[in-house]
């Protein structure tokens, strides 16, 4: 028998200490509540919810109130915040998880207070960077390192979240893994979506699932950038691939379109005068290489193709060594960038 969302309520209200502390850890109690900045984990003091009180009505136990927004929910409402989830199904199942509940045949309705924002909207995207943390002394790193990229710097766009939910597909049951987080962002800074990873636990690999990749929001002419572009760029599709590039040329500015079609249809600065293009050597690569060396030529930007030794960037550092990587691209820079951008170079 289905356990209904107002008993799921009522059972963590029950324990409203226990689960402030685990969701809302960034807090602490004070006298009869626990107070903390609000309920995505923020630290801080606007937010109180009230760990005793009758199962019902007002004065009860589990909910809160947000001082500085006005809002106010229930403990579900906190798990979902908390954990930056985008269904209600998705907060249910935690809750049950959290109770050590079995799941249900079929999800009640929601009775949440306050409205989820849409699937994908640059709300769920942002609630969800917000719950994640950036990626030094993470997994997020420890995987990175495993395929060679030691970038240390201008990974703002980068975070990291310990149990990112995970649905399989409309029957399986949602499951949660570590997950590299990567912002998508307007040429001003605007997030208008996210890229995940999801990762292995150890840290060795990706999390052994079916896609273990996946993007949601507004991704066309947007991308996730590595910092802040002047007057050279470069561009390419992949994360991994980009930060490899950036292991060689850790001033240049570089932007990730996540797939060759978002990297066809990438918006560039205005101020941009020249661009390089790092191809993946397969067919999409070329198709996107030629369709954005054209819009950067019609915008009177000078486009100059980068192209690895294997399949890609990331490969050629796994196989070949940076210095091999260093050496590969002296040769495909123009000689003004190469005593620019590359370590210790000069040109002869």
């Amino acid at each position: 028998m289905s356990i209904r969302a107002s008993d799921l309520a009522r059972r963590l209200a029950e324990q409203a200490e226990l689960v402030c502390s685990h969701y809302l850890s960034n807090g602490r109690r004070i006298g009869r509540y626990w107070i903390v900045g609000d309920a995505r984990n923020t630290p801080g003091r606007s937010m109180f919810v009230r760990l005793r009180g009758p199962n019902a009505g007002k004065g009860s136990a589990g909910k809160w109130t947000d001082a500085a927004t006005g809002e106010h929910g229930d403990l579900l409402d906190v798990i979902r915040e908390s954990c930056g989830l985008l269904e209600f199904g998705d907060v249910l199942a935690e809750a049950r998880r959290f109770l050590n509940l079995p799941r249900p045949e079929r999800e009640p309705e929601s009775k949440s207070s306050i409205a989820p924002a849409p699937v994908g909207s640059p709300e769920t995207v942002r609630r969800l960077i917000a719950m994640s943390k950036p990626i030094h002394g993470t997994i997020a790193e420890r995987y990175l390192r495993t395929r060679g990229i030691l970038v240390s710097h201008g990974t703002e766009s980068l975070r990291f979240h310990p149990r990112c939910y995970y649905k399989p597909d409309d029957v399986l049951p949602t499951e949660t893994w570590p997950a590299l987080i990567a912002a998508v962002t307007t040429l001003n800074g605007i997030i208008t979506g996210i890229h995940r990873t999801w990762l292995d636990p150890s840290g060795r690999g990706k999390a052994p699932i079916d896609t273990p990749r996946r993007a949601v929001g507004f991704l066309l002419g947007n991308a996730v950038r590595f910092g802040v572009a002047n007057d050279v760029l470069a561009a390419g599709e992949g994360i991994e691939t980009m930060l490899s590039l950036r292991c060689a040329l850790p001033t240049l500015p570089m932007v990730s379109a996540l797939s060759a079609h978002h990297l066809a249809a990438m918006l560039l600065p205005p101020d941009l005068r020249r661009l390089y293009i790092a191809r993946d050597a397969d067919a999409a690569g070329d198709v996107a290489a030629t369709v954005l060396t054209q819009l950067a030529e019609t915008a009177g930007i000078e486009a100059i193709g980068l192209s690895p030794r294997l399949g890609d960037f990331n490969e050629d550092l796994r196989t070949f060594g940076i210095d091999d990587l260093r050496a590969t691209l002296r040769i495909q820079l123009l000689p003004e960038d190469v005593v620019r951008f590359l370590p210790s170079a000069t040109v002869v």
